[in-house]
């Protein structure tokens, strides 16, 4: 097998693109993405903002404030979710099949579609933070150069979470059942919609290992950089486990696809 970049990086390169494409053209996921969690942020914002009050801020941050954040890894979930049905498809239609018998490396399948997952999850997060002056969160240059960093890492584990969802499935029905019973609360217990408690009760230790939790943490401490309650180590730290998560799920996803089951 050649093991040369170019041959690795080549198929990467199209299958990162195909996935583009086709989420590009299906405009219903693209809605489906953007517009669900936009829909929630709002109605829930507005909903719980009265009787919103955080212990761990000094500051008075709305609710508005306090959600933006985990709606930005909602909106990226649902995109990597979108684009991860493409595995279930591609094996249903052939195509994984093809590619799995072709003389390519384990890691291009699972690094094509980490890597298009993670393009789409950036874009619409992007799209969204038109939004913070709505929710009177300003993003200046210093807080953009956090986000980004943040945003690829965050795009690419909900991209991994996804994609180890997708790849034992059969079909769409099993994916989205999974997705509401493992993906969903994953991300209410990070502390996205509520903050999590601190001491030694079973929600903070939920919330310390939720691997998500970090992700949200990483955002929220990039919008909140420049003030002194959010030390740039905070920020750093998130980062880190966010990227570790990532690694994390990109290796088992490349030991499945290295060893497939036969199927009986």
């Amino acid at each position: 097998m050649n093991n040369s970049p170019q041959f690795l990086w080549t198929p990467v390169k199209a299958l990162w693109w195909r996935d583009v494409i086709r989420f590009l053209r299906q405009r219903n996921r693209i809605i489906g993405a953007l517009a669900t969690p936009l829909v929630f942020w709002l109605l829930v914002g507005s909903g719980f903002g009265p009787s919103f009050h955080n212990s761990a801020s000094s500051t008075n941050e709305t609710y508005l404030a306090y959600f933006f954040p985990g709606t930005i890894v909602l909106i990226m979930l649902f995109t990597a979710i979108f684009s991860t049905i493409s595995v279930i498809e591609d094996r249903r239609e052939g195509f994984l099949q093809g590619a799995l018998v072709a003389p390519l490396s384990p890691a291009t399948i699972p690094l094509g579609k980490f890597l298009g997952g993670t393009t789409l999850a950036v874009l619409q997060a992007i799209l969204f933070c038109l939004l913070a002056p709505l929710a009177h969160i300003p993003i200046g240059f210093g807080q953009a150069l956090l986000l980004l960093p943040a945003f690829i890492l965050v795009g690419f584990c909900m991209t991994g979470l996804g994609f180890l969802v997708a790849w034992p499935m059969d079909s769409t029905q099993g994916f989205h059942a999974i997705m509401n019973i493992f993906l969903m609360p994953l991300w209410m217990m990070s502390g996205a919609l509520f903050p999590m408690p601190v001491g030694s009760g079973w929600l903070y230790w939920v919330g310390l290992l939720n691997p998500v939790s970090y992700s949200v943490s990483a955002i929220r401490d990039a919008l909140m950089i420049g003030t002194p309650l959010v030390p740039l180590s905070d920020y750093l730290f998130s980062l880190l486990i966010t990227a570790l998560f990532g690694a994390v799920t990109f290796g088992v996803s490349y030991y499945l696809v290295a060893h497939p089951k036969k199927k009986t």
